[in-house]
């Protein structure tokens, strides 16, 4: 009978990544184990055949050339990379899979217990909320100790029975050939017991998901990219493993009014025409309230004032930034007719005496110069 495709009996698509196969794995071998399906032999076949799929396709070059030959580029009777006992990555077909599946590592030891993983939390914050710092519950899903049992996994008033497998050592040793390997114990997951009767509210995993609520307080100055550490509100570790970390990493949303570079704060203030050519004095939004913004006369689009002190004290300590407050100028829209006149005057004055505009008098001039060399 022909093999089924590797993808298709993983139940993924050819492009997956490692984690989408490492996830597909895992649900067919605990869905199809024979600890779980005894005397079953359609599941059993499943299991072998999903353990042969995934150690192949794990294996970046195994999977290259069954990606371009099909079965014939990793059976090793065909003249292929070989995804059998004789093939080159041998220790990885009890090492990478078994470990994968039971939380064993390659060699590993007795007493399987497995930190539980970290956690990473995404926290949406605005930019006052950032500067000011602030403290925020956030949900978090998890996996935690299950209660009835204790994280056991034995249902209660039962317990554990030594793994007849490996007799309660929790290795077992597998030879082909020359080649010896020892690895944990595939059916007690190096504990050297196994459990008979599982607890029916986590059956037999010893954890179960739940969602936290957690009190976060955010130091002031932190920005997009920042990370807090939150000990041990990780998940639960499996086999009594310790518990792993949450990492509350800080998004920091776009402000209407400013952005901002480290500690520095920018932001773009029109002004009206007459303010630029007269001068005159604005007020400005900081993160303090408004203050004072004396603007001299004949200001440009473009100019910059700084205003010490009023942009962000850094959460790692050290002076707080300054306010960059860039000048746009505005023209004039809707005009009346009557300020349509008094423009016109203005121009007519204006352009009587090119010292009003050095700016606009040396690009004129520049551009003569230009079409004169061409």
């Amino acid at each position: 009978m022909a093999k089924r495709d590797y993808y298709e009996v993983l139940g993924v698509e050819r492009g997956s990544s490692e984690a989408d196969l490492k996830k597909a794995y895992r649900r067919l071998a605990m869905k199809h184990h024979p600890d779980r399906n005894p005397d079953d032999k359609e599941s059993e076949e499943k299991f072998k055949e999903a353990n042969e799929a995934y150690e192949v396709l794990s294996d970046a070059s195994k999977r290259a050339a069954y990606d371009q030959y099909g079965h014939a580029g990793v059976d090793p009777s065909m003249g292929g990379g070989g995804a059998g006992f004789g093939g080159a990555n041998f220790s990885d077909i009890f090492g990478d899979v078994f470990s994968d599946f039971f939380g064993g590592g390659r060699g590993g030891g007795r007493g399987g217990a497995q930190r539980g993983s970290d956690l990473r939390y995404t926290l949406e914050l605005n930019l006052e909320e950032a500067v000011r710092g602030t403290t925020v519950n956030i949900r978090v899903p998890t996996l935690v100790n299950c209660s009835p049992c204790d994280g056991s996994g034995a249902k209660k008033g039962s317990s554990a029975s030594t793994c007849p497998t490996c007799g309660g050592i929790g290795q077992v040793r597998m030879q082909q050939g020359f080649f010896s390997v020892q690895q944990t114990c595939p059916r007690c997951q190096g504990q050297g017991k196994i459990i008979t009767d599982p607890c029916t509210s986590c059956h037999g995993e010893g954890r179960v998901e739940e969602y936290k609520t957690l009190s976060v307080k955010v130091p002031a100055g932190v920005d997009t990219g920042d990370r807090i550490r939150l000990s041990g509100e990780g998940e639960a570790g499996a086999m009594g493993g310790p518990t792993g970390d949450l990492y509350v990493v800080i998004n920091v949303r776009e402000h209407a009014i400013f952005q901002r570079d480290g500690k520095h704060l920018y932001c773009e203030v029109p002004i009206s025409y007459t303010d630029a050519a007269l001068g005159g004095e604005l007020e400005v939004p900081t993160l303090d309230g408004r203050v004072k913004l004396k603007i001299p006369e004949g200001t440009q689009t473009g100019k910059q004032f700084r205003l010490r002190g009023k942009g962000v004290a850094p959460v790692r300590g050290g002076g707080a930034g300054d306010l960059m407050c860039r000048v746009a100028v505005e023209t004039p829209v809707n005009l009346s007719r009557r300020q349509r006149e008094l423009l016109e005057e203005l121009r007519t004055s204006l352009d009587s005496d090119s010292s009003h505009s050095p700016k606009a008098s040396g690009w004129f001039e520049g551009v003569k110069r230009f079409f004169g060399d061409l």
